[in-house]
């Protein structure tokens, strides 16, 4: 058993700092680069193209990350385990082995874990009395079976470990908790009993530390984050972990940001309900008795973390076409740019009305004055405006009144309030809308798989 393990984290999503997991890799020591790429959203548009290109389907950003850091990868003994296989993480395995052996790296295991994805079992569980009823509603899928995008299930750190145990370099998923992409080393090099539940709650705390980046790091920070040095190169926070499970959440110093109480705790309150009962498919921590303290420059110690049994369910991450929306900005320029600004909604809205169209909803913010607080904004002296911006979207389950909309943006220009620009790119166009499922599902209903891809 080792005495201590550093978990990188190396993304918060899908689309943050490219550079952030090369520089892990490369600015210093590391055991472990875990990368979380997916949201609920994120797994609907992976789907979309999946559908279109059985190839694809996973975080395209991927293979290109792996030309960078592959070699240092082997040649350090770094493990990289991240779950932006998305819905076809066979593919996300197979591209990184077409790397591997563009760059002559021998020896690589490559897990691959499946199981989550449930797209083509609804019909099936809907035939044996899992009807996915919605978690918040109460109603059972088969009101939208029919408008599906995504359906995966929350696997936890189990697969993962497995994966480990079995020699993988790395280990790709679809939808695993980000927070079992960070517990899943830890129980394999600690040897933990999954059983001991405030282990558990240990490390999902650690994960949940770093699943969002620099977000625990100094990055949208809501302290002093004038302090914050070097946002160019901000480090990605870094779990020290050891066996008793506590760990020191710290990064690489020659890189920029700060660890400290504050950016902790800040990301520790990220996406928390019940602080007692944060729920996961590998146990129920407690936040309330995590206990926090700095301990030198860029080093803050996590311990005292309590857990309780998991659930017997797994959570059911589901996206369904709900409808359509459509947005388009206008700027107008001082003088007088609210009062235009204000004319220009009026106009537009009498303009729809006359049209006899309704849509569920249609909102407009004025970017420069409340598109953040709106009602709450305060009052100001329109003189002292330079510009602000016109903001007006409209959403509907029905694509012709979302599409009609969009052609009265531009006659606004001409039929208007005067001193407007900004308007470019074409009429705005009616997109999807993808709305969110949540279900649950029991856990023996959910079989994962682990295969080894290998040069």
């Amino acid at each position: 058993m080792k005495e201590k393990i550093r978990i990188a984290s190396g993304q918060g999503f899908w689309g943050d700092l490219i550079e952030a997991p090369v520089w892990q890799v490369t600015k210093g020591q590391i055991d472990y680069l875990v990368m979380d790429y997916l949201a609920e959203v994120t797994m609907s548009i992976l789907q979309k193209q999946k559908n279109k290109n059985p190839d694809l389907g996973y975080a395209r950003d991927i293979p290109e990350l792996m030309r960078r850091i592959l070699k240092d990868v082997k040649e350090k003994g770094i493990k990289v385990i991240t779950n932006g296989g998305g819905v076809n993480p066979v593919a996300c395995g197979k591209a990184i082995l077409k790397v591997a052996e563009t760059l002559g790296v021998k020896d690589l295991k490559i897990a691959v874990v499946t199981g989550d994805n449930l797209i083509d079992r609804i019909d099936e569980l809907i035939t044996g009395g899992d009807t996915l009823n919605n978690m918040e509603t109460g109603e059972s899928i088969i009101s939208v079976k029919d408008k599906i995008l995504s359906a995966n299930a929350y696997l936890g750190a189990a697969p993962i470990v497995e994966a480990l145990k079995m020699g993988a370099d790395i280990v790709v998923t679809g939808r695993t908790t980000d927070t079992g992409l960070t517990l899943a080393p830890m129980i394999y090099e600690f040897d933990w009993d999954m059983k001991d539940f405030d282990l558990m709650a240990a490390g999902t705390v650690a994960g949940h530390i770093l699943e969002c980046g620099a977000q625990a790091s100094g990055g949208n920070f809501m302290g002093d984050w004038q302090s914050v040095p070097n946002f160019a190169e901000i480090g990605f926070p870094i779990a020290e972990a050891f066996p008793d499970g506590s760990f020191v959440i710290t990064k690489h110093e020659n890189l920029g940001g700060i660890v400290s109480v504050e950016t902790v705790s800040e990301q520790l309150l990220y996406e928390i309900g019940d602080p007692t009962n944060y729920i996961t498919p590998d146990c129920v921590a407690d936040f309330t008795s995590i206990k926090i303290s700095q301990q030198g420059t860029n080093r803050v110690l996590v311990n005292g973390i309590k857990g309780k049994s998991d659930t017997p369910f797994l959570k059911v991450s589901c996206s369904y076409l709900y409808g359509y929306s459509a947005s388009a900005t206008l700027t107008y320029s001082w003088p007088q740019a609210l009062t235009k600004v204000k004319a220009a909604d009026e106009i537009l809205r009498k303009r729809l009305d006359n049209l006899g169209l309704s849509f569920e909803e249609i909102r407009t913010e004025i970017v420069g004055y409340n598109a953040c607080h709106g009602p709450l904004a305060k009052t100001v002296n329109e003189d002292d405006i330079n510009e602000l911006v016109l903001r007006i979207a409209v959403r509907d389950k029905s694509f012709e009144p979302v599409d009609r909309f969009g052609k009265e943006i531009a006659p606004l220009i001409l039929t208007g309030p005067p001193s407007v620009t900004g308007f470019a790119g074409g009429r705005p166009k009616a997109s999807e809308v993808v709305a969110y499922w949540p279900a649950l599902i029991r856990k023996e209903l959910v079989k994962a798989n682990i295969q080894i891809l290998g040069v």
